[in-house]
């Protein structure tokens, strides 16, 4: 068995593609299927391609909601803090602050959870220390 992609879906993908490029993700395939009115964007942190996030773009609108059941995707970063910080210089919050200097959890453009983790930990440093978390992740 081998993992494969997890799949999220999107109303906006160009929205969604800035966000995960913001975390170094690139996309690495696209497929549109005329007949089934969809489209499937496929991203890939470099070097780290067979784990992918698929965004499916259903043509037609659609209202989701914010299925909490889902969870949210992980993915290991360089420099915890450097990540969240040009998430909030591009405007995000970061619902769960790297308090900690280890773990941070963001939302893309629809409300999916995203946890970002520290390969150790680094100091805790502000403004992150005092940061208040920003409602669920």
């Amino acid at each position: 068995m081998k993992y494969l992609h997890t799949m999220i879906r999107v109303s906006d993908p160009d929205a969604t593609i800035r966000f995960f490029n913001l975390l170094g993700l690139e996309e690495t395939r696209r497929m549109e299927s005329e007949k089934g009115r969809f489209t499937l964007i496929y991203l890939a942190a470099p070097g780290d391609e067979g784990a992918e996030v698929e965004l499916t773009h259903n043509w037609d609108p659609e209202d989701y909601g914010e299925g909490r059941n889902f969870g949210h995707i992980a993915y290991r970063v360089d420099d915890i803090y450097d990540t969240c910080q040009r998430l909030v210089d591009a405007g995000y919050t970061i619902n769960r602050p790297p308090r900690d200097g280890h773990m941070a959890f963001v939302r893309t453009p629809d409300n999916i959870s995203i946890e970002l983790l520290q390969d150790g930990h680094l100091d805790p440093a502000e403004p992150w220390v005092s940061m208040p978390n920003r409602g669920h992740w």
